[in-house]
């Protein structure tokens, strides 16, 4: 889930609904918005476009593409299967795909042979292709990676093999993005520094300068927008500006989905809307989502702006899922249903072909292997075209109109979701909550001091049976409510009692889960406790390492720090089946922590050998020494 700029291109202003003021982490007017000047129409003959000629241009509708149609990528849709996706491609008018992955699996190259042999049975067949080259760390998707160096030999071999397939099918390459979601610090399994994108940056702008590499090809990284300076100070260093002077278009994503959970302001129902039914809601809404969206758009362009000036910028990912049964469905934001992904499709491409910004939407079909072992999980159901070859409702109209007679997948021809039933579908539209309602929450706070204010007390307590907070003792609660946040529904977090909290630990790849602090993504600022010490009690049967500690700062802003210890049954701190009280020195958690923007007051994950049992605490707090 994932920017663009052209000689030639520039920046001016846009009239444009209101952004949302929530949104803007400046004083600049929340109306502007960028917009980039439409690529020339041209008459051109496939063979003879070039990245420069496609981006920012509407005709070249553009999507991001996986034709995976199993629970795993082991599964690798053969060339006719593929041709048979392009023609319903074709059919919506979509002329550019984006890609993730050149040599671990042989999708890519597949794609690229049945867009060949298209293009010679089909007079007037045009379909280009944005190919990514994944980029790791050194040891990515195991329990110690390594983000100061990378793994290499894989990274060379993925670099080599776009380097191939755009010298083999030059008419059908126009770009390279190297990595996806590489940069960004959340990524914590396999994210790299931005040096290492740039070294291949370069290698790649050294080949077309050598004549080695197509010299039409644009070179980019597909990222967050923070990793691209629009978020966060700690992204915007010497290496990420000497990336941006490198690229030839910044390829940028966007998710306000995503943040309907885990940065909910912008979307919780205000309170001039709470008598409001759920399809009103929805609507006012994803008005606010495309705000959102365009303001981080904003802010990443007035960066690049203020540091190299002109340079091209398009959205190289955003989308809307269309199901969840976890943390954007009905328990949770209440964002994922079709009525709303369609709402979120028709405004983001009305905005982006107004502006001149080419938009990879995310994605074109339903792709089962991103969460297999949960089929109801919202990362399975971005497509617009669902498993069973049915159109979801952004599509209906062009089902209603023909646009797929003919066309069939996996031998079945695309009829619409819900047998067309519109009612049915409306009824489904879920209702949007309002802040108060988001989940399970310790409300005991300190009324009496604002996020962000220095703790100054010697106890800082989140839960506990017997310390009591008042004004006549050197405690506190905390200054603002926590919420129990379960990471992409992997994992269970209960209360079962007032001063007790129970974690099932989910049985997939990994969990985690935290409790956050509801401060508009502020923190809270324990900067008094650096020589302190995270106190609990623990108990459980599960046999799974995991980690637990504290996060500073921010998922969404890219700039979110794990500071944790590992309990297992090979390490220092071991789990028990009766309560165990640990004092654990800040010090030791300490993993690059902001102690200023706590945000996540305890947190727990873990990465390997998941068993699915259980883990109870209770009695936490933080203390001075």
């Amino acid at each position: 889930m994932r920017k663009n700029r052209v000689a030639g291109f520039r920046i001016v202003a846009l009239v444009f609904l209101p952004l949302l003021t929530a949104c803007s982490q400046d004083n600049r007017s929340p109306n502007r918005v960028v917009q980039t000047e439409p690529a020339a129409k041209r008459e051109l003959a496939p063979s003879t476009l070039a990245a420069k000629d496609i981006l920012g241009n509407s005709d070249y509708l553009a999507f991001s593409y996986g034709g995976y149609r199993t629970s795993t990528r082991e599964d690798v849709p053969t060339v006719d299967e593929l041709k048979e996706d392009l023609k319903i491609l074709s059919a919506m008018g979509v002329k550019l795909l984006r890609t993730y992955n050149t040599q671990q699996y042989a999708h890519a190259a597949n794609l690229l042979e049945a867009i060949q042999q298209l293009r010679q049975q089909e007079s007037g067949f045009e379909m280009y292709v944005m190919l990514g080259a994944w980029i790791d760390c050194q040891g990515a998707w195991t329990a110690a990676p390594n983000h100061e160096a990378e793994d290499v030999e894989k990274n060379t071999a993925e670099i080599n093999a776009a380097v191939e397939l755009a010298n083999k099918y030059p008419e059908t390459v126009k770009m390279i993005a190297v990595g996806n979601e590489a940069m960004v610090h959340w990524a914590t399994s396999y994210f790299v520094r931005p040096s290492v994108i740039l070294k291949w940056v370069n290698h790649l702008q050294g080949l077309k300068s050598s004549g080695e590499l197509p010299a039409h090809v644009w070179i980019t990284s597909s990222d967050n927008f923070a990793s691209w300076g629009g978020g966060d100070d700690s992204y915007r260093t010497e290496e990420l500006t000497a990336l941006i002077k490198a690229v030839d278009f910044v390829s940028l994503h966007t998710y306000p989905f995503h943040d309907s959970h885990y940065n909910p302001d912008f979307w919780v129902t205000p309170e001039q809307e709470k008598s409001l039914t759920a399809i009103p809601r929805a609507d006012a809404a994803l008005d606010r989502a495309r705000d959102y969206a365009a303001n981080q758009f904003q802010r990443t362009a007035d960066y690049i702006e203020s540091i190299v000036g002109n340079k091209p910028i398009h959205i190289g990912e955003t989308g809307w899922a269309s199901t969840d049964k976890s943390l954007y469905g009905a328990a949770g934001s209440g964002a994922a249903d079709e009525y709303k992904a369609k709402l979120y499709y028709d405004a983001i491409r009305d905005w982006t072909n107004k502006a001149g910004i080419t938009c990879f939407y995310f994605e074109a079909f339903d792709e089962p292997w991103k969460d297999p072992q949960n089929e109801d999980g919202s990362e399975n159901h971005f497509g617009l075209i669902d498993q069973q070859g049915q159109a979801k409702y952004v599509l209906w109209d062009q089902v209603d109109a023909g646009v797929f007679d003919g066309l069939t997948r996996a031998g079945e021809p695309i009829t619409k979701t819900y047998g067309g039933d519109e009612a049915t579908l409306m009824a489904d539209v879920l209702m949007i909550p309002s802040q108060d309602v988001l989940g399970i929450k310790i409300s005991t706070v300190n009324e009496q001091r604002k996020v962000g204010e220095v703790v100054t007390e010697g106890s800082y307590v989140v839960l506990h049976q017997s310390m009591v907070p008042d004004q006549n003792n050197d405690m506190t609660y905390p200054s603002e409510v926590l919420k129990l946040n379960v990471w992409e529904g992997t994992c269970e977090m209960q209360m079962p009692a007032k001063d007790v909290i129970h974690v099932s630990t989910g049985s997939g790849e990994w969990w985690g889960c935290a409790l956050e602090i509801q401060a508009g993504g502020k923190g809270e600022n324990l900067s008094q406790f650096k020589s302190g010490n995270l106190n609990f009690d623990i108990k459980g049967d599960t046999i799974s390492p995991f980690k637990i500690g504290f996060q500073t700062g921010l998922f969404t802003a890219g700039t979110q720090a794990n500071n944790e210890v590992t309990f297992g049954p090979d390490e220092d701190y071991q789990l028990a089946a009766e309560w165990t009280s640990h004092s654990i020195p800040v010090s030791e958690l300490d993993q690059g922590a902001d102690l200023t923007d706590v945000t996540s007051i305890l947190h727990l994950r873990g990465e390997r050998s998941v068993d699915g049992k259980g883990i109870d605490i209770r009695n936490v707090y933080f203390f001075q020494e």
